[in-house]
């Protein structure tokens, strides 16, 4: 057997999670000024759904295939709303007092957009492969439904992790991949990573430059044109 053999490294399904996790605690860390962590523990699942009280998800594809999905309680996605945009200069009084707020699943779905771009960067970074995602897709449920999003996966391995925000409101971090492993050939040094609070203020500047939505424009048909996409 070569030195080779003896010392390759490998990455697989849980090293992917594990950096998966990292890039939501980074971000929301970041964006909401707050520390947030997650379970020790990971399940493993048959199947991802989206369910109550806010679900987002987000497919991806390319050196791997996948699907991302977070589900939020409403406690946890108004606390993070919240004190993203408070620690973003805005007032109290301006913010939404509803999870059901379009405002609310606008900014969740901004911030999920951010940490599905972290870890694709470090995917391209530290794994040398490049992976393309999807809009993020936010829907309220805010009745007991589950809706199982098929990401056509050939051998999907799925897991389930649990959050906890500041506050320790909980939410859950879905991931589903092909069975994959990667093995490292050669050794090299991963590309620095970006500055997180270069990214944040990035994005709030694309918010602000963005053009208003168009008048009459009804978050009602984006979710029912989502709802049908997926066979409800």
């Amino acid at each position: 057997m070569s030195t080779h053999d003896k010392t390759a490294a490998t990455y697989g399904t849980e090293d992917l999670l594990i950096s998966l996790c990292n890039s939501v605690t980074r971000v929301l860390s970041v964006a909401t000024q707050t520390q947030l962590h997650y379970s020790g523990m990971v399940q493993r699942i048959s199947k991802t759904c989206l369910r109550p009280d806010i679900g987002c998800f987000v497919l991806f594809d390319g050196g791997f295939s996948g699907l991302v999905i977070i589900n939020l309680s409403k406690e946890a996605a108004m606390e993070i709303y919240q004190t993203y945009l408070l620690s973003m200069g805005m007032s109290e009084g301006d913010l939404a007092t509803s999870y059901t707020s379009d405002e609310v699943a606008n900014v969740m779905g901004e911030l999920m957009n951010q940490v599905v771009g972290d870890f694709t960067g470090k995917v391209r970074r530290e794994l040398q492969t490049h992976i393309t995602q999807n809009q993020p897709k936010m829907l309220v449920l805010n009745k007991q439904v589950m809706l199982s999003v098929d990401a056509n996966l050939d051998q999907p391995e799925s897991r389930r992790v649990t959050f906890y925000t500041a506050k320790n409101h909980i939410f859950y971090l879905e991931l589903a991949i092909d069975r994959t492993e990667f093995v490292k050939l050669y050794d090299f040094e991963p590309q620095e990573a970006p500055d997180p609070d270069a990214l944040l203020a990035q994005a709030g500047k694309d918010g602000a430059d963005a053009p208003a939505p168009a008048a009459g424009s009804n978050t009602d048909s984006d979710t029912d044109d989502l709802l049908k996409s997926l066979g409800m």
